[in-house]
């Protein structure tokens, strides 16, 4: 009997409780409703959302649904994000009502913590909106700037290949959309330190101020590529001009190649292209100084410092071609011996062959030790040849020698 009435006492003290509760659960679905009318209400009239919609709106009526359906949902998850926010608020109350401390108190301290943070996560949101709409306002006017300067149109200019052109507005799109990255960089610095979390902004701080650092850098690299791109195009471009006027192609006959109209290559496009290159190259590795990428800077300058020894590899193969070529011509002239000549011909391109390779670097004491090999075998070819080929001359002459001898011997008989 005690039993039950203890039990029945403690359903009776709990009904204030239960009723506080269910009281509190009602007041904050009310405020709940209140809170979630008052953000939908408030972000379809502000247009909250404005920079996630699209450039235009003055479009078909279908976009325009379109765009309104996004605001739509925009304005229900925010209104829906409140109206849970208000119920998580009130948990902890509603449980100390029920006297449930040991779930309350954990709940608690989160809600706490949750509160101390929302300014500035409420901080951070503001800062980053405003942002993103300086950008996308920084970006509008600098693509409106390049349109009216006809920036695409001066770049396609000086492209030589319409296949090379991009389509219209894209470049200064594109510089637009780099100028709105940049301008974010800090803005999103920014938010990040107001959230006041420096175990996950800290680092994020760190990588976006570095980025940030090197744009200047970045900046003036890009400009020294692309002044160096036009200069490398106008000088290209004049020194394939000036060759053509020279008839440089001439230099195929001189180095037996056949006439200039069978080759497949022409000589001045070929020059203009790798001085072009080489203008490039320069500009790039100087670039890539200022941005101090070391690896990248290095290996530029490894091709730079190369290129002097390939100057004067080809200088040394062509005038090996020519010589060759020359005294090829030359021997047939005064010896009427093809067979010669041609021997004489690639003995000296043979020649500068070794000292092309040696010029370039590639396994010089290999190069060196062939060289005295092929030299030292041509000379035993040249006494073997000669040997058994002038055999009988020696013979005859060696007989004239002995004939003379015993002549001389028998005058000085008779004379004594």
């Amino acid at each position: 009997m005690d039993t039950m009435e203890n039990m029945v006492s403690q359903l009776m003290q709990a009904v204030p409780n239960i009723i506080t509760a269910l009281l509190l659960l009602l007041l904050a679905w009310v405020i709940a409703k209140i809170v979630k009318s008052i953000i939908s209400s408030v972000v379809r009239k502000v247009k909250l959302p404005v920079f996630m919609r699209k450039e235009q709106e003055s479009g078909s009526r279908s976009e325009r649904n379109e765009h309104r359906d996004d605001r739509e949902q925009i304005a229900e998850s925010a209104s829906s994000i409140g109206y849970y926010l208000v119920f998580i608020l009130f948990i902890p109350s509603i449980l100390d009502a029920l006297n449930m401390t040991t779930v309350a108190q954990p709940i608690s301290n989160m809600m706490e913590t949750l509160l101390i943070f929302l300014p500035n996560l409420l901080l951070a949101t503001i800062i980053l909106v405003v942002g993103i709409l300086v950008a996308r306002l920084v970006r509008n006017l600098v693509q409106s700037a390049l349109n009216t300067l006809n920036f695409d149109r001066f770049f396609d200019k000086m492209r030589s290949n319409e296949r090379e052109r991009p389509d219209a507005g894209a470049l200064s799109t594109t510089l637009a959309n780099i100028v709105m990255v940049i301008v974010l960089i800090p803005i999103v610095v920014i938010a990040l330190e107001a959230l006041n979390i420096e175990t996950i902004s800290e680092p994020i701080v760190t990588v976006l101020s570095t980025v940030l650092n090197i744009i200047p850098s970045l900046f003036v690299g890009i400009i020294l590529v692309i002044a160096g791109y036009y200069i490398a195009t106008f000088v290209s471009r004049l020194l394939t001009g000036l060759l053509k006027q020279t008839n440089i192609d001439r230099v195929y006959e001189a180095i037996g190649f056949g006439p200039r109209e069978e080759q497949r290559f022409d000589l001045p496009e070929v020059l203009g292209r790798i001085v072009q290159v080489l203008i490039i190259l320069f500009f790039t590795v100087e670039a890539l100084n200022i941005i101090e990428l070391n690896v990248l800077n290095q290996i530029g300058n490894a091709v730079i410092v190369y290129l002097p020894m390939l100057v004067s590899a080809l200088i040394i193969i062509g005038l090996g071609l020519i010589a060759g070529n020359f005294l090829e011509k030359a021997v047939v002239r005064y010896t009427r011996s093809s067979f010669s000549a041609l021997i004489v011909k690639y003995t000296v391109i043979l020649f500068a062959i070794f000292m092309t390779l040696d010029q370039l670097g590639f396994a010089s004491t290999i190069v060196n030790i062939a060289f005295l090999l092929i030299l030292g075998g041509l000379a035993v070819a040249f006494a073997i040849s000669f040997g058994i080929g002038g055999r009988d001359f020696a013979t005859r002459q060696l007989d004239r020698f002995e004939t003379r001898l015993k002549k001389k011997d028998l005058s000085e008989d008779r004379e004594s």
